[in-house]
This record gives structure tokens, C-alpha cells and sequence, in this order.
């Protein structure tokens, strides 16, 4: 649990922007090369990656490397706004300060159920021009090859904002080691104008049930996997 000298910050403590900053572009002209060569990363459906406007990319949730996974595969601009509850990442003094420094995070403290401010602060993201990243299972899943519930709080964005969403599904991120050959497929987009949130969440989740690919644990040397797994 944080402490009070590590209190939990508002969903709007950062500026929401399409453009990004340069610590977001240093950060990412060092990390992309970096994941390149740490995974190996097999994406099928580049002909649906987002060409213009903005939009609401939704993935599958297995570990730490997901986020990276998304910011690697999208567009620089507009900027892709993640979701994520920072109870934990609060805690850690240099992971905490980039985060603040290169943007580009909204916080989702579980505990402030139907706070406003979130809502507004996403809107306002999606309205200005940016792009946002949910994870709709709201939490880490079981195991490879499955998905948890969706929530509908990306379809309520999106449909309000009138932009698509893009589906991506993610295979091997669950556990990590070097080298390893993660998997990535990306969805065409699924158009939001005059679908409810309930009926677009469903379409959603049966889209990515079908778009994920099965998952066999690889033979061979799987060096640094305890370390690469739990590294954030």
C-alpha cells in the first residue's frame, strides 16, 4: 500500500497533448531499439495500423511488456495515452519520475470507483486530438490464449469521442526471457458510431477471442527469464 509520502495522484495530473514532448520521443528513440533487441516481435496486420486521426487501441494484458509492446508498434503522434493504476508504481522513485516526465498516463486508482475526473481527463485526451491504450481485463490474465472480461469504460470513450477502436491481441508476454518471439496481431478497426457500449464491448472481446493465436511453451535455453519477467 502507498504511504503518505507516496499518496496516489489524481487521474489529472498530467497534461494530455496529440503531440509528444521530447523526453516521450528520447524515451522511445532508446527503448524501441532496446525491445528490438532484447525480444523478437512477430507482427501480423500492419496494414490496419491507424494512418490518421486519432483513436482507442485495446490489448490483452499478460505483463510489463505490453505497454512497451503498444508504444513500439504505434505511431509517435498522435500521442497514445495509457490507463493504469499507479499503486505501485508510485513506490518506485525512477519509474515514477519518468513517468511524469515524459507524460502520456492516466491514472486509474481502483479504489476511487466513478471518479470523474477520469472520465473528463480522458475525454479531453481523445477530444484534443490524442490516442488512448486500455487494457479492457482491468488486470493481468491467467494465462496465454485467454481473456478475462471486458470492462466498458473503452466503449463509452470511444463512442462518445466518435473514433474506432483498434483491436491488438499479444502472445508470449506472460513470461519472458531473452531473445524470446512474442507474437502481435492487429485488428481492423471496429467502427463506433451508433453502437451501444454494452454491444461494443461484446464485439470486442469475441474479435480478440478469435484474433488470438495459440501459445505452446518453446523448448531451448530460456536465459534471464525470472529476471526479464518480473523486471517492473
Amino acid at each position: 500500500m502507498a504511504t503518505a509520502s507516496t499518496s496516489l495522484p489524481p487521474a489529472d495530473l498530467l497534461p494530455v497533448s496529440p503531440r509528444a514532448n521530447l523526453p516521450y520521443r528520447l524515451v522511445r528513440l532508446i527503448g524501441v531499439p532496446l525491445l528490438q533487441l532484447c525480444f523478437k516481435f512477430d507482427v501480423e496486420g500492419h496494414e490496419n495500423m491507424p494512418r490518421s486521426g486519432n483513436y482507442v487501441v485495446i490489448a490483452n494484458h499478460l505483463n510489463w511488456l505490453d505497454e512497451f509492446t503498444l508504444l513500439l508498434l504505434m505511431p509517435v503522434e498522435p500521442r497514445l495515452h495509457f490507463l493504469a493504476d499507479p499503486t505501485i508504481l508510485v513506490t518506485r522513485k525512477f519509474q515514477w519520475w519518468l513517468v511524469r516526465t515524459t507524460g502520456g498516463y492516466v491514472s486509474v486508482v481502483r479504489e476511487r470507483h466513478g471518479d470523474r475526473a477520469l472520465f473528463r481527463h480522458v475525454d479531453r485526451a481523445l477530444e484534443l486530438g490524442g490516442a488512448v491504450a486500455i487494457f479492457p481485463e482491468a488486470d493481468y490474465g491467467p494465462r496465454e490464449g485467454e481473456l478475462l472480461p471486458f470492462h466498458k469504460g473503452f466503449a463509452h470513450f470511444a463512442i462518445k469521442a466518435g473514433v474506432p477502436v483498434i483491436p491488438v491481441v499479444l502472445s508470449g508476454t506472460k513470461d519472458l526471457w531473452l531473445r524470446k518471439r512474442i507474437r502481435v496481431v492487429i485488428g481492423k478497426a471496429l467502427p463506433t458510431a451508433g453502437k451501444d457500449p454494452a454491444v461494443l464491448t461484446e464485439l470486442a472481446f469475441e474479435t480478440m477471442k478469435k484474433m488470438l493465436p495459440s501459445y505452446s511453451e518453446p523448448r531451448g535455453r530460456k536465459l534471464l527469464r525470472g529476471q526479464l519477467t518480473h523486471l517492473f
